[in-house]
Parts: structure tokens; sequence; C-alpha cells
């Protein structure tokens, strides 16, 4: 790749020479959740609480395995990462220390990402805070500098928590994501954004806690991108990417007694506000229990919960000194942070102000969500922002406001950044919360949020088809919210994907991924439906570096714990499951140099001195294919099922000399098809180029019809990697291009058998430029 410069026109990316680039991206990757040293699953107590010693080099994967994984995903068709790093990995030993081993490893993995034609972009990841409440993110100290004793959480609920749980293998599905609504987040997130609207005498070494988080957390990532800065060579690091899922803690509750109707994440123990704040200072309430259901959470009964006098507050004897900071005295170590602002009375349990958080009380405007975005994370992402600008002038910004929220609205102010991208997520909240696939009815969650519907039962999406269409329609709505509220700018969903261990893991003992890959082609149906700039597809989870100090185990995806953390099964990847067939470099170099040598177009087809007709082209290739491709037709294996990467494995238009109007991928006909507006002809060096993977088109069966113009079908091999390109040299004005492979039984690679039982397409040749290759 010459030139990895992108540059924003309107909503899409263009390289430069001006043709269009969709990202197609992945999540690299769902480890850097965790330690290498020591390694520390999130199902495992040991170590867990030493959180300040510890080291995340070999994240993603070790420099050895590196080529090994780059080459994968590239071979799988992904250009583009969205590398994850944590604010723990660069600062895990204390205020201002931070690891610059690992800064320098995260560089030569970056170098190496290079070499493999990768777009970048950076991504400083969180979960629920830290691993600490329960996800990932930021470091211990934190929790300690909020006042917060970690160690404590489990018997006050303040986080339910894997590490500490009683029973880590039967840890409920997805109940880390209700951390959010329990009293550690709803703390550190009110701190990290608001400290000095609502903890205004948490003050230490000087600073409302506010600002001492937001220093910290913005000066960790200056210090990584300023070694990059200095490393140089990294042109291919496109971007920068704000605070993941950034949340607003309790900012804005009207009423801390009763849970707000916007909260629609509810699972397990489901306290108020009020109810976490009694329960952290030790209190026993009895505390309402949901579960989730089809149509979303409901109620099911409800439990004492009783502290046992523990409390989620540090003691007063604390340490305070072992950080070397220093704590105002005026901020009482022992008590609730709470109760010392006012907003209850320890001494009788009684709540005095229930609307504590319920408005400014600098402007005295009440605080919505909206509100909460434009004022509170908008303060926070100038201050990042400009960080990056000033090391990085012309890098991208990849905003993510919270999730399924209003954007922020800055169109028409000076915030409206012509080089921002807007960079929301979307995840099909039914079947990641039930882990089932439901092929009858799903629902249209981001329609019920925003009011499209008199009754929430009127967003029920009934049959396959009509789910497909809902999941394309929320994601163009998301889009174009951003569009109404941030200016016109690309949109990139930067997390998009699905559980793996759907049914009570069916698929792992059998080895039918029908349900996983179905949900995951109707994700990725609206991906390519709404007319987004790209995606990043959540996860890789690779099989990744031994510890340093436990050589007897690796982090890694496998059946039992599927990604390590939380439960949490949604990597592409696993030990557990053959990955897709990769052909021999051996066998591919006569197929590349027979296949560079052919194209079609309609002058070709009429000469009969070419020698290649869309009659004939089909023998042409038969009679010069190395016999090495017999790896392609071998029989499929019994329990295959190769991890559903049919699904995922998908063509798309790398670059197009044009303006895309449309695109996709039908799976079940194996059809892709494009169509183009294209200002001019292109030029014999810059043609439109679409990946077609080797899985979905393999030579013999794969039909081309084009609507005009000249085409080339090429194996290239680019650093050792040999993917399968079309390169289309069209006229201007609309083009359109369909393209046919192999229809397949799920779970198979090629097998010599589907001919004869209908699997494979037949080109009818019936087409203006339909070719048989």
């Amino acid at each position: 790749m010459a030139s990895f410069k992108l540059q924003i026109d309107g909503t899409r990316f263009c390289d430069s020479n001006g043709r269009e680039v969709i990202l197609h991206g992945i999540n690299v990757s769902g480890d850097c959740k965790l330690p290498t040293t020591p390694y520390v699953p999130s199902h495992q107590l040991e170590h867990f609480f030493d959180g300040d010693n510890v080291s995340f080099v070999g994240r993603p994967f070790s420099l050895s395995d590196a080529h090994t994984h780059f080459a994968r995903l590239k071979r799988f068709g992904y250009n583009t990462i969205r590398y994850l790093f944590t604010w723990e990995a660069l600062e895990h030993a204390g205020p201002g220390r931070y690891d610059e081993e690992y800064i320098a490893y995260t560089i030569e993995v970056l170098r190496l990402a290079k070499e493999y034609g990768f777009y970048v972009f950076m991504d400083p990841h969180q979960d629920v805070w830290s691993r600490f409440s329960g996800g990932s993110g930021s470091p211990m100290w934190t929790i300690y500098a909020c006042g917060l004793d970690p160690q404590k959480f489990a018997a006050t609920e303040a986080a339910i928590v894997h590490n500490t749980h009683p029973d880590p293998e039967n840890f409920p599905k997805m109940v880390w994501s209700t951390n959010y609504h329990r009293l550690a987040c709803q703390t550190m997130f009110t701190m990290f954004f608001a400290g000095k609207t609502f903890t205004p005498l948490a003050i230490i070494d000087g600073k409302n806690i506010q600002d001492y988080l937001q220093d910290h957390f913005v000066n960790a990532c200056q210090q990584l991108a300023k070694r990059m800065k200095e490393a140089g060579g990294l042109d291919h690091v496109i971007g920068w990417e704000s605070w993941n899922e950034p949340n607003r803690g309790i900012i804005g509750w009207q009423d801390l007694t009763v849970i707000p109707t916007e909260q629609k994440l509810q699972k397990g123990t489901s306290p108020t506000a009020w109810q976490a704040m009694l329960l952290g200072s030790g209190r026993a309430c009895e505390i309402d229990i949901w579960d989730m259901g089809g149509l979303g959470p409901y109620k099911s009964g409800s439990t004492l919960v009783d502290p046992k006098g523990e409390i989620a507050w540090l003691s007063d004897d604390y340490d305070d000194t072992q950080y070397g900071w220093k704590r105002d005295p005026g901020w009482k170590m022992g008590e609730c942070i709470w109760a010392q602002c006012g907003v209850w009375d320890p001494s009788t349990d009684a709540l005095l102000n229930k609307d504590y958080f319920a408005k400014d009380p600098e402007t005295g405007e009440t605080i919505d969500y909206e509100y909460f975005t434009n004022r509170y994370f908008m303060a926070h992402y100038r201050r990042y922002r400009d960080m990056v600008r000033k090391l990085f002038p012309e890098t991208i910004m990849f905003c993510q406001p919270p999730v399924l929220e209003i954007p922020p609205s800055i169109k028409g102010t000076s915030d409206d950044d012509p080089n921002m991208v807007f960079a929301p997520h979307f995840y099909d909240g039914i079947t990641l919360m039930t882990k089932k696939w439901n092929r009858v009815w799903n629902v249209d969650v981001f329609g019920i949020l925003r009011g499209k519907y008199l009754h929430p039962a009127l967003g029920i999406k009934i049959g396959e088809t009509a789910i497909r269409n809902c999941f394309r329609d929320q994601l163009s709505a998301i889009r174009q919210e951003g569009m109404d509220n941030m200016g016109e700018r690309p949109c990139v969903f930067t997390e998009i994907g699905i559980p793996y261990d759907m049914d009570d893991k069916h698929a792992y003992k059998t080895g039918d991924f029908s349900s996983q890959i179905s949900a995951l082609d109707a994700n990725m149906f609206a991906v390519e439906g709404c007319g987004a700039a790209g995606f990043a597809y959540w996860v890789y989870a690779p099989r990744s570096v031994r510890s340093r100090l436990q050589t007897n185990k690796v982090s890694q995806n496998d059946h039992k714990w599927g990604d390590q953390w939380n439960g949490e099964d949604l990597s592409i990847l696993s030990t557990e499951d053959k990955i897709l067939p990769e052909r021999a470099m051996s066998n591919l170099s006569q197929v590349s140099l027979n296949r560079n040598s052919l194209s079609y177009s309609e002058s070709l087809a009429s000469s009969e001195s070419s020698g290649v007709t869309p009659r004939n082209l089909k023998q042409t290739l038969s009679a010069n294919t190395d016999p090495g491709q017999s790896q392609m037709s071998q029989k499929p294996l019994d329990n295959v099922g190769y991890r559903a990467a049919e699904a995922f494995v998908r063509p798309y238009p790398i670059v197009t000399h044009s303006q895309i109007v449309s695109y996709g991928f039908d799976l079940k006909s194996c059809t892709f098809s494009l169509t183009l507006d294209a200002p001019s002809a292109t030029s014999d060096d810059l043609p439109t180029e679409l990946f077609l993977p080797e899985f979905h088109f393999p030579s013999s069966v794969t039909q081309i019809e084009a609507s005009g113009g000249k085409w080339t079908v090429s194996l290239d091999d680019e650093n050792g990697v040999v993917v399968q390109r079309l390169k289309w040299w069209h006229a201007e004005g609309e083009q359109t291009v369909t393209i046919k492979g192999i229809k397949r039984k799920a779970g198979t690679y090629l097998a010599a058998d589907d001919e004869e039982e209908g699997y494979l397409g037949q080109c009818s040749d019936q087409g203006k430029n339909c070719v048989v290759m």
C-alpha cells in the first residue's frame, strides 16, 4: 500500500487518489483486558488484588506470533484494526508511573501491523471502569483514589465481579454489565465526569477528583502517543478513538429511590441508587431480582442482601501514603462520600436529598442524558482530543458518545470537526443477553428507545427477513442521528458482534454453527446495508503469549471459559474449533500467474485473436490451474463448523473509483453485488478493487457479471499473504457488478460431492458480461 493517508469527504473515506475506502475492521484483541504477568483470567481469584504489580507486555500477542495473526486476519479480508489498549496497561503501578516496556512493545506490534497493510486506530478501552469493578480498563489505584475498597465489593454488591464470585463456572450471563448501575461504577463515573459538581470536597493533591482522574487518564494516553510520535514510521495509525463506552454514573438521576425509565438493563439483583448507597455502608436491603426475557428485562422476585457490616469504603486507618498522593483532610475515609456530600444521613439512614444529581447547581438546568453528553462528556472529549491533536494534528478522531444515547449537538459549532468520525456501537441485545438466536422474532430496540412506536409491542419484528431488515434500519437510524447532531461525517461502528456460546453451547457439542452463522450474517447484512463507512467486528481473541510466571497457562478462547473474561464468548477464533483451511503458498504460484493474465471486457469477448471468451474461459482456467488446488476439494470433516467463518469472511469493496451507492453479500445464494456512481472512467493504474475470499469464490465456479468495462481476478501475494482480488476498470456513471460463488452446506469448505447435491451455482450465461472463472 503506497499511502495510508485517508481523507474525509462528507460521509466517506477517500485515499490519496480520491478512491472511496471501506474500513473492514476487527478489534484486536479481547485479551487486552487481562494482564500477561501474572495471567489472571476473570474466573481466577489468585493474584487478582495485586493490581499494581502486573504487566501487559505480550498483549495482544507475542511478536513471534504476530505474523501468524496478522496474516490470518489479512486472509480473512480485514483491512483495519481497532487496536485495544487500557489505561491500566499504561499506568498500573501508580499515578504517573508509566510502563515504558509495554509502550515500547505496543510500538513494535504496531510496526508489524503496518507490514501487512492494516489501517489502525487506537482505542483506550474500558468496561464498567476496571477489572476490579467487574470489567476492564482503569488501574486499581483509581478506585483507592476515590475512597473505595475493591476487596469489599463482593459483600456489599458494589460490583458483581467474576473473580470473586463463589461459583465462577456458573457466573450469570452478562450480569457483569449491570455493574454500571451499582455503587462502584456509579461513584467512579460520577467523580470522573462531574466530581467538581457533585463531590466538591473530594480533593487529592490539591485537585478535585474529577481533574485528578481525567488528568492522569489523558496524560497516560499522551505518554503512549508521544512515544509513538518519537518512534516515527507509524503513518498507518490513522486515528484515535475516545474512551470506550463512557457512562454517566448517577449524573442526572432525578430520584435516587427509583430506577430511571431509561435504564433498560436489569439482570440479577437490581438496587436503586439509594439502596446501593445503603449496601455500600453495610446496611441490609431487600433488593428486587430481574431476569432477561425475549421482550427485555422483567422482575422475577426479590432477595435480602446483607453485607453483614462490611462497607465498600476505605477504612479510616487506610494507609493513604502508598501511592504518594495527599488527600484533603476534609475528605474522610471510612464514610460514604455521598453521605459526606449531604445526600443522606448515616446516623439515621435517612435520605436527605433524593434529587441531589437531578440539576446542574451552576445553571439550575435539569440534567438528562443529552445534557450530560453535551456538557460533561464533551468537556472531557475536548481535553483528550486536544492532547492527541497536539501530537498528531491531522489524525482522525473517532468520537464515541455514550452507547445508544443521543450524540452531542455539535453540528455547526466549533466542535464540528471536519476530521472527526462518529463511532457508535451496536449489539443485538436480545441475542447478546439471552445467548440465543431467535429466527422467529426480534425487537427494534433503537426505535423503541427513540419513541418510534406508540407501544413497545409494535417494535416486534416477525420472521428472519424482517429481523435482518430491522437490524439494518436500526444502524441506518443510528448513523442518521449522528449526522443530525454531529454534522455530516463518516460513521464507523467500532463494535458489533455475536455470542458464539448460544443455546447452551450446542455448536461446541455438535459442530452445528447455523445459529451463529445466521446471527452474524444478519449483523453484517445490517452493516453493509446501512451506509456506514466501516466497522470493527468484536472480537479477535488470539492464542496468545504464555505468562512469564505461569508457563502452563495461556490466554485464549476455549469452549469452557470463552474469551476468558466474564463468560463472554464472542471471538472469531478459538483453540477448540478448526480454523478455516489455508492453501500452501507452493500450491498458489502457478494459479496466481494464470489468473493475473486473464481479463474480460466486451471488446475482448468479440475478438477471436484473444483466445479467451465467456464460452471457453472456464476450460482455459481448468487446463492451466495447478493441481495443488486439490485441498480445496477435500471432503468435509466431521464436526468441523469453522466457527461460522462463512459469515465473517466476506467480500467487500476495498477501494472504489466512485461513490458507493450500495453493496452487500447474500450468503444464502453466495452472491455479492455492488453499485457505484463513478464521476469518470477509471485510469489504468487506479481501478476499483474488491476482496473476493476464495472460501466463497473458488476457481471454476465463480460467475462475474458487470455492467461494462474490463476486470481481472488475481491472487496477490502481500508480504507472504495471498488474497484474491477483483480489479475492475469501468466507465463513468452508474456501474454494477454481481459475483456469484459457491453455495455450500454450513460448516464445510468445498466438498467434491456438493455439486451433485445442488450446492454449486450454475451460470445461465445470459448476462451482458457473465463469465465463469
